[in-house]
């Protein structure tokens, strides 16, 4: 096994766009010496927990939590990352070579909505980084973990209008599309995106006016609201 170190302004970078506060739970997939989930509790005060599956390593970063003064706070486990249980991450950080990234990548789509994911040198396939993170010397790519939101709705309270509202979603990872029909009228949605939960697009009501709804998605419900103007209506969804 080679291992190779991420460098220190790589971390920084990797857990600044992460926007990692107090409050989260960082995971280091393949943490090595420890230094990601060190940094993390360091200068975040969050928990961190580093997977290292060389008994060598997980010993050495177990250490280096310690002479850092955060063994309180991180976490080391010698272990299998296919075979532990991360799923309470809200951050994951990992240096893993391509096709085991790939191997991750259907159990980390699964995970929560809003989750982050930083990754140093390489992609996950075609799922493509929502931001490229670049150093000098060393690049890293982060995605937000998006809810799905395919398939067909059905809207209250849209428009004001006691017409029926569908709205369709086509979803690649957190690339959406699709129509929404208010009545017997069908039009592309404007601007479509999804960020975790967080499902946002706009479309033209009747007379011409520029909607704008935010929703948040849990499961098979949404609710939310639209703007038109200065005035602002409730919605909520559910998915047949």
């Amino acid at each position: 096994m080679i291992w190779v170190p991420t460098n220190d302004e790589l971390v920084n970078k990797m857990l600044e766009t992460a926007k990692v506060t107090s409050s989260d739970i960082v995971y280091d997939l393949g943490a090595g010496d420890g230094k990601i989930p060190i940094a993390a509790a360091r200068k975040y005060g969050v928990r961190a927990v580093g997977i290292e599956y060389n008994p060598d390593m997980a010993a050495l970063a177990t250490r280096n939590a310690k002479r850092a003064g955060v063994a309180d706070k991180v976490k080391i486990i010698n272990g299998d990352i296919f075979k532990e249980d991360f799923s309470e991450a809200t951050v994951i950080t990992l240096y893993l070579l391509p096709d085991l990234n790939l191997k991750l990548r259907p159990t980390i789509l699964k995970m929560k909505p809003g989750t982050r994911v930083v990754s140093h040198a390489f992609t996950m396939g075609d799922w493509e980084a929502d931001q490229r993170i670049d150093t000098p010397f060393a690049r890293a790519y982060y995605w937000v973990v998006p809810a799905n939101v395919a398939g067909t709705w059905q809207l209250e309270n849209i428009d004001e209008q006691k017409a029926k509202t569908t709205l369709k979603i086509e979803q690649r990872y957190q690339k959406i599309g699709g129509t929404i029909t208010v009545g017997n009228k069908t039009q592309p949605r404007l601007g479509p995106s999804i960020t975790g939960d967080r499902l946002a697009f706009s479309y033209l009501d009747e007379k011409g006016n520029i909607l704008n709804v935010k929703a948040s998605v849990k499961g098979n419900e949404l609710s939310g609201d639209y703007e038109s103007g200065i005035m602002f209506s409730k919605l909520k969804g559910t998915r047949r």
